[in-house]
């Protein structure tokens, strides 16, 4: 018997679960037992999801802290001490909470994988498990940032030179005032527009890193959408979601207009 249970507060994607569905019954075989935890609005938002692969939600209590773990780690214990127990249990999320839930089901003979993102992957956590299986797309590795000792290095090779040149012999007033004017080239004019224009591509980016399902052009829940991007600092905890995309209205688009419960990103732009 398999044991399924999502941390739909860490692991919501419709995308991800999917994925998670058909590697686990090609690998591991059928699941017998499939819950899901999580808030109100989360669940809602997977619905469809819920529906698609028989998956029973169990609603947390409206509470700050992570109840949701609790509740979740509480049934898998629930699960370890039934006749029969099951063979394997998967836990849905990359939360480092769950290290000790994974260890006492290990400690039982009971095998535990951990399927995830690999962004929600906590990596301290790793080891604990039997086996990690990673979902959705490769968001690929970003440009590594400029060392600030290259930067000083070329910034004292460009002062240098006009040194170099004086060393060849006296230098009158008026060639040390070209070589100060030569030390300080013109700054270029950044525009706002341009400004503006940079840092609305590099939120886009942040955006398509954080949920790489947008890439696919399909809509997708704005609630879960939303919880990713607070999970990823992306999003503050008082705004709304519905608030961040239409500040970019060439790059994602909102439905139903009135009051919208999916986003979706326009391919389009990418041209």
């Amino acid at each position: 018997m398999i044991a399924f249970l999502i941390d739909a507060d860490n692991f919501s994607a419709p995308s991800w679960i999917d994925e998670a569905f058909k590697t686990l019954e090609q690998s591991e075989g059928a699941i017998s037992i499939r819950r899901a935890y999580g808030s109100a609005e989360n669940l809602k938002g997977m619905a469809d999801t819920l529906r698609i692969w028989a998956i029973r939600p169990f609603v947390n209590l409206p509470l700050p802290k992570n109840t949701t773990d609790m509740s979740l780690a509480v049934d898998a214990m629930e699960l370890a001490c039934m006749a029969p127990r099951p063979k394997l249990v998967v836990i849905g999320s990359g939360d480092l909470d769950f290290v000790p839930l994974v260890v006492r089901l290990r400690e039982r003979g009971i095998k535990v994988i951990c399927i995830t993102e690999r962004s929600k992957m906590a990596q301290d956590a790793v080891r604990a498990y039997d086996q990690v299986i990673y979902v959705g797309a490769d968001q690929g590795e970003r440009p590594a940032p400029q060392k600030a000792d290259a930067v000083s290095a070329d910034a004292t090779s460009a002062r240098t030179v006009p040194g170099k040149a004086a060393t060849k012999g006296p230098v009158s007033k008026s060639n040390a005032a070209k070589a100060v004017v030569a030390k300080k080239p013109p700054a270029k004019k950044v525009t706002k527009k341009s400004s503006a224009a940079t840092e609305e591509a590099n939120s886009v980016q942040a955006i398509l890193a954080a949920v790489p399902s947008f890439t696919t052009g399909q809509w997708l829940t704005l609630g879960e959408v939303a919880k990713v991007l607070h999970d990823v600092k992306l999003l503050a905890k008082s705004a709304t979601s519905t608030k961040l995309f239409k500040k970019f209205p060439q790059h994602f688009e909102l439905s139903p207009t009135g009051k919208p419960n999916q986003v979706r990103f326009t391919l389009s732009a990418q041209k």
